[in-house]
This record gives structure tokens, C-alpha cells and sequence, in this order.
């Protein structure tokens, strides 16, 4: 039935079907190579510029904490030039209302404390000028 040179021919068919198997199979690897190659690529760009977008966040965080910071240290100062500022309006106030309050009570002591004084006059009598001094 079968003789040696068919067997090796049924046998040489069906390694050149392995074969053709085998290309076919090694090929559809790489051309899945070749894909997932191409998507590890795509993914690396995607990634690179997401750390990248990434690096520019922290570096705009940053920015914006020392100006918070800043403005922080800024508005400290504000206060406590405005608590000066306010220190300063109640003592000149202050100053002010002791002033006046020495000022009219040396005007009030005065008049009270001071001794009626004739004063040195002229007066003129029947057109002729008369002056006189009062000896104290």
C-alpha cells in the first residue's frame, strides 16, 4: 500500500505544510512584534509628555506658592505698618488733647492767679497830655 518513497513524500508534504505554517505563524509573531513595538513607542511619547506636563504643574505650584508666600509676608507688613499708623493717630491725639487741655488751663490759672496791674497810661486832660507812673 504504501511504499517507502510515498511515505517520504507524504511526509515531505506535510513538512513543507509545517513550513508554510511556521512562516506564516513567525510572521503574524512579528507583525505582533512589530504593533506592540509601535504601541510601547506611542505609549512612551504619551508618557514623556505627560511627565513632562507633569514637571510644568509642580514648577507653576511652586510659582505660585512663593508668590503666596510673597504677598503673605507682604500683607504681615501691611499690618503692622497700618497698627503703627494707628499707635501714631492715637498718641497725636493724645498729645494734642494734653495741649489743649494745658494750654486752656494755663489760660483759665492765668486769669485767675494774675493780680489786676494798672497799667502805665497817657491820658491826656484838657488837651494837655498827662502821664503818669504808678510806683508798685
Amino acid at each position: 500500500m504504501f511504499t517507502p518513497n510515498s511515505k517520504v513524500a507524504v511526509l515531505e508534504s506535510k513538512l513543507d505544510i509545517y513550513e508554510d505554517l511556521s512562516r506564516e505563524m513567525l510572521s503574524k509573531l512579528e507583525s505582533a512584534v512589530d504593533k506592540i513595538s509601535e504601541g510601547n513607542q506611542r505609549i512612551a511619547i504619551v508618557l514623556e509628555r505627560h511627565e513632562n506636563r507633569l514637571d510644568e504643574s509642580d514648577k507653576s505650584d511652586q510659582s505660585i506658592l512663593q508668590l503666596i508666600t510673597r504677598v503673605e509676608h507682604n500683607l504681615e507688613d501691611l499690618e503692622k505698618k497700618v497698627d503703627q499708623l494707628s499707635r501714631f493717630r492715637w498718641i497725636t491725639v493724645g498729645v494734642a488733647t494734653a495741649a489743649v487741655i494745658v494750654l486752656k488751663s494755663a489760660e483759665l490759672f492765668g486769669t485767675i492767679l494774675s493780680l489786676p496791674q494798672k497799667p502805665l497810661t497817657s491820658s491826656v486832660i484838657y488837651g494837655t497830655v498827662v502821664e503818669r507812673v504808678n510806683p508798685m
